[in-house]
């Protein structure tokens, strides 16, 4: 393990000297891509650094207690306390020497459908959209409309919007799946407890040069933007709609008055989805990948139920129960995020110590 950190520290070393070469700080593209690569090495870098130190401080406690007429004691209860940190040092070198998933730092496309159980499903689907809003805002991550297909209670059939921030990828992928809610339908008069679903589904944003798309396999259309119950949003077809003829994948946008805005919006959204279904490809041939993940990606796996009467949320992957549905629901998802990745990452190092044995 210590070869594999120390060619990392060199690489800090090295990239820390670019910086300063008046030639990378003259090229803004290319002190960026440098800077970029600099930032996903310091944390083990500094880590091993840390280690390096604890190491010396416990040759320093060695060597006063060689030494006859001290007291040994304090010196005794410094160095086990110098002993068990360097054993986290290590459990936190293993976690950052894991592998990285390379989309990590992406800005991310979300899109919530309602599934099963009509206009409840698609007021539950709006209930969700402002969860991530209000999370989104915390985590200072920029939410920006794509598409809303809206209800007349209010509700959502279908909405997208993308989230940019650094390593908005890392946080929500997590989210991926089908969501269950089990409430009194704000359309039922008999108080009646029924359940209903949500999906969503989280894709990393596609760069440019990952997607070629021939423009001839594309059919666009524009019409006019419209809400809820037919009501025209304006009277200028500005509304696009992309159709990827070779998959057959459609894409609409309609939240920008510009019909250019709309389509640059809309061919995000079809590069991300032609990009995932080929990373949905790969993963099908590679099965032990799906073993390194704690449920993500997978759409019709149901991940999370919301229990109103009960006050509760439980991630069903890890077996998290949390009575705090409305902290929850006002964006307050750290607590949920951050127990999935500290699974994810003990998974990862079983199957790295399986594979290593």
């Amino acid at each position: 393990m210590f070869e594999k950190v120390q060619v990392f520290e060199n690489k800090y070393e090295e990239l820390a000297q670019k910086l300063c070469d008046p030639s990378v700080v003259s090229s803004p593209d290319r002190y960026a891509q440098i800077m970029k690569e600099y930032k996903s090495v310091e944390p083990l870098a500094l880590k091993y650094r840390e280690y390096k130190k604890t190491l010396e401080d416990i040759a320093e406690v060695d060597e006063i207690l060689s030494e006859s007429g001290t007291d040994s004691d304090i010196f005794e209860e410094e160095k086990q306390a110098l002993e068990e940190n360097l054993k986290s040092i290590e459990e936190d070198m293993k976690i950052l020497l894991l592998p990285k998933d390379p989309n990590d730092d992406r800005n991310v496309i979300m899109e919530i459908r309602g599934g099963a159980g009509g206009e409840e499903a698609a007021l539950f689907a709006a209930v969700l959209f402002r969860m991530y809003s209000m999370y989104a805002v915390k985590k200072g991550y920029q939410p920006e409309l794509i598409n809303a297909n809206e209800t007349e209670l209010g509700g959502y059939k279908e909405i997208s919007f993308m989230l940019t921030g650094e390593g908005a990828y890392s946080r929500l992928k997590y989210e991926s799946g089908v969501h269950r809610v089990q409430r009194v339908p704000e359309t039922e008069t008999q108080g009646r407890i029924h359940t209903s679903t949500v999906t969503v589904a989280v894709l990393p944003e596609a760069e440019d040069v990952e997607v070629n798309i021939d423009p001839t396999d594309l059919k666009i259309d524009t019409f006019r933007s419209s809400g809820a119950g037919g009501q025209h949003i304006n009277k200028t077809e500005s509304a696009i709609r992309i159709t990827h003829i070779p998959t057959g994948l459609v894409v609409e946008c309609q939240d920008e008055r510009s019909q250019y805005k709309n389509k640059d919006k809309a061919m995000k959204v079809l590069k991300t989805r032609l990009l995932e279904s080929e990373r949905e490809k790969q993963q099908n041939e590679v099965a032990q990948q799906r073993h390194l993940q704690v449920g993500t990606g997978d759409r019709s796996e149901r991940i999370r139920t919301y229990n109103y009467p009960q006050g509760r949320v439980t991630d069903h992957r890890i077996g998290l129960t949390l009575y705090k549905i409305d902290d929850i629901l006002n964006g307050n998802l750290d607590e949920i995020i951050d127990a999935l990745i500290t699974a994810n990452r003990t998974q990862q190092l079983k199957n790295e110590e399986a594979f290593n044995s």
